[in-house]
């Protein structure tokens, strides 16, 4: 005779449901990985976030002393009503639906770069794999664009496409970081102010950033004495791996001299340091004078030593005349790397399998962009120069309204998309910020939205000579917004300077 256990076993699984009922989030922000608390990016930060806020009030019928909020926060080209470019969104529209190739409407010089680029993609779509550097076709035009550009031979096999420029930045910046802590973290110099992103990747890596001031007294140029200064500084507190540079500037909006640059590839080179140069900017130079000279180009041209140093060149849709922000098409030529070590980038991207190849589409047509006497042409340069134009009459406006009101100043936009005004908060505003626990800048940029629904970054998000206080504004909205934004701005600032003085 034996007896039932029943009770005992539901006994049991009580207990185990109870355990799991009463069980607790394995991953909270206490036990999360603590570098990514450390991120921050201002461009979408909390401004940002009450800027949505703001729009959906307004929506909704709530009355404010404006009708809309706009964005300037953030280098997002059709955001803010620029037109896409026609040969660009007619390639790659014909990659995406290849029955569009029976269109007699499109042009033919459209149909045979898209030809081209289904080539390059198994089975003739956009919507398989490509091998993870890239479609050979878009890396071959890259080179020759390069080529072109330079006067300088470039290896396809030495690009590699990515997910916007962001991606290669990180990826790159991922292979010149250790998991060591304290002296032996590597050691990043970046400009100051700065693009977030290098700040943020540098937090995520658990590295330690070296900042350089740009001087603004002298429009936001480089001094090797403030390259000494800074590394000289940051030298008992970790290992200086790399210094990055952003040409043309952001949010500084200069452009280097040919002899800036040489003098930063010597000192690169005599602290053993990786360039990252960003150019994703050099389509846009505006100021008379002013040229884009391509790192590869000069180190190059400077022979050795400094032909034989590292360099990560970086380039996007994102920016220039095109502005293809969303389809996030980036790429790095990588130059004088170790085989290894460009066998281990490899390897790392692979684990990605490869980039968005709508974005490596749109890349082959800005490397590759209708020739003379091509059916696009005229309409391709009538619409790169209209927007290149536009955007230098708006930096001159930005620059001249914001030079034109009291207690501000602002360097001229030689270059890239932002204009980057100082302010002089009075010391009551900066009392009233400090009682709200916000950064002065912070605080004007708040109640500039909350007043105009102007939305721009305080400069404490990208950094700035303390005791000085600015913020980020693009320069990308059309001439009539941008003139209705400007006049917003010189009204509220003559307002919050009567309140505070």
């Amino acid at each position: 005779m034996f007896r039932l256990r029943a009770p005992t076993t539901m006994l049991c699984k009580s207990k185990v449901v109870e355990k799991a009922l009463s069980r607790g989030k394995v991953l909270t922000i206490d036990n999360m990985n603590p570098h990514v608390k450390n991120i921050e990016y201002a461009v979408r930060g909390p401004i940002v976030i009450r800027a949505g806020e703001i729009e959906k009030e307004l929506n909704a019928g709530e009355k404010k002393n404006f009708t809309d909020v706009i964005r300037a926060n953030i280098g997002d080209c059709h955001a803010t009503g620029q037109e896409p470019l026609t040969f660009l969104r007619q390639v790659v529209g014909i990659c995406a639906y290849p029955k569009l190739f029976e269109d007699p409407s499109l042009p033919e010089d459209a149909k045979q770069r898209a030809d081209r680029i289904l080539n390059s993609c198994g089975g003739r779509s956009l919507g398989s794999y490509s091998d993870s550097a890239g479609l050979t076709v878009v890396r071959e035009d890259i080179a020759q664009y390069i080529t072109e550009r330079d006067g300088i031979p470039a290896d396809p096999a030495n690009i590699f496409l990515s997910t916007g420029a962001s991606e290669a930045i990180r990826n790159v910046m991922k292979l010149l970081m250790t998991t060591l802590e304290g002296n032996d973290k590597s050691g990043v110099m970046i400009p100051i102010p700065q693009y977030p992103l290098y700040t943020a990747t540098i937090a995520e890596y658990n590295a330690e950033p070296i900042g350089y001031l740009l001087d603004e007294s002298n429009n936001w140029s480089l001094s090797l004495d403030e390259l000494e200064r800074s590394l000289q500084e940051a030298k008992p507190h970790c290992k200086p791996k790399a210094i990055c540079i952003i040409n043309p500037g952001n949010p500084t909006g200069q452009v280097l001299t040919r002899q800036n640059i040489e003098d930063i590839i010597r000192f690169a080179h005599k602290e053993n340091l990786f360039i990252m140069a960003d150019e994703v900017y050099q389509h846009n130079v505006y100021a008379e004078g002013s040229q884009f000279h391509s790192f590869k180009k000069v180190l190059t041209e400077m022979g050795p030593p400094y032909s034989e140093m590292e360099l990560a060149s970086f380039m996007s849709t994102s920016k220039g005349y095109m502005g293809e922000c969303g389809f996030r098409g980036g790429y790095v030529e990588l130059i004088n790397i170790d085989p290894q070590v460009k066998a281990m980038f490899t390897k790392a991207i692979s684990a990605k399998l490869c980039s968005a190849v709508t974005g490596q589409a749109a890349m082959d047509v800005v490397v590759n962009p209708p020739r003379e006497g091509e059916p696009s042409y005229e309409l391709f340069k009538t619409q790169k120069d209209t927007v290149l134009s536009q955007l230098a009459e708006k930096g001159r406006m930005v620059t001249s309204t914001f030079n034109s009101i009291e207690g501000m100043s602002c360097n001229a936009v030689q270059g890239a998309m932002y204009a980057f005004p100082n302010i002089d908060i009075p010391k009551k505003a900066q009392e009233a910020a400090k009682a709200k626990g916000m950064a002065p800048d912070f605080f004007y940029c708040y109640n500039l939205l909350e007043s105009t629904g102007m939305c721009v970054v305080p400069g404490s998000g990208f950094g700035q000579k303390e005791g000085t206080f600015h913020f980020r504004t693009t320069i990308l909205p059309p001439v009539q917004k941008l003139g209705e934004m400007l006049g917003r701005f010189r009204d509220f600032h003559v307002k919050f300077m009567e309140q505070y003085s």
